[in-house]
């Protein structure tokens, strides 16, 4: 996994379809590309590009389910914003 900073990380999480993707999978413990599809109303391929950055940075993990590939957040994604909330969110 790479080493992420917060500007990458909030640059990444500012988008809302990007964001409200990785809330979907975190609530739901793990979803496919077709499950958050249908949940966002956006392209298939546009779904998948936001799971690529997504898993790039270390946000997201895919595991193979048969002909299936099920997204789970990886909570360890998160820690340059922890790290940032704790220094500076008073």
């Amino acid at each position: 996994m790479p080493s992420m900073n917060a500007d990458t990380l909030f640059r990444l999480l500012a988008d809302p379809t990007r964001r409200a993707l990785y809330e979907r999978i975190t609530d739901r413990g793990g979803q496919t590309v077709g499950d958050l599809t249908l949940f966002s109303g956006v392209s298939q391929p546009t779904v998948s590009k936001h799971l690529s950055l997504m898993k790039e940075a270390g946000l997201v993990t895919g595991e193979r389910n048969g002909r299936e590939i099920v997204y789970r957040t990886l909570p360890e994604g998160l820690e340059p914003f922890k790290h940032w909330l704790a220094v500076y969110g008073g």
